[in-house]
């Protein structure tokens, strides 16, 4: 099966899930990847202060389970890049925000920024996006798309 938005049942008891589907924001009936990037601001606001070797470290571990949670939650629902799965736009999130100082300002514009890129999908966005599959083809479009956002906000910031 395949769709990003396929009508699938999703177990949000499984940790994989729960964690791939952001902790149930991706669950959202409109615009689950906004709702998922909105469920990871609580969190970096959490992880904001680490020194930034630590809030690398973080982010490459969020990255690299994320292969793994994506991969696993899409193939038990047998869809490739559901729409719930938005562990990846937690990674992108984070990606954004690398070394960014922090304020409402910055938060909402790298909000902002990281979505334009992850719905646009400019190239190469697009390639990794149409090209790449199981959990790494479901991340790494967004780590581009939050890569293409941090250069973005390190321009402005």
């Amino acid at each position: 099966m395949s769709g990003k938005n396929t009508k699938v049942n999703f177990n949000l008891s499984n940790p994989i899930q729960f964690l791939a589907l952001g902790f149930g924001s991706g669950l959202a009936p409109k615009a689950p990847g906004t709702f998922g990037t909105l469920a990871a601001v609580p969190l970096f606001l959490l992880f904001s202060d680490f020194p930034p070797l630590y809030y690398a470290i973080l982010v490459l571990l969020v990255c690299l389970s994320g292969i793994y949670i994506c991969g696993k939650a899409a193939s038990d629902v047998g869809v490739h890049d559901h729409g719930a799965i938005v562990w990846d736009e937690f990674a992108g999130f984070f990606i954004t925000m690398f070394m960014v100082p922090v304020s409402w300002q910055s938060v909402l514009v790298g909000f902002i920024l990281f979505r334009v890129f992850d719905i646009a999908k400019p190239w190469p966005i697009s390639i990794a996006d149409k090209k790449l599959t199981g959990g790494f083809g479901i991340m790494f479009d967004d780590v581009l798309a939050g890569l293409f956002a941090l250069i973005i906000m390190h321009l402005i910031f």
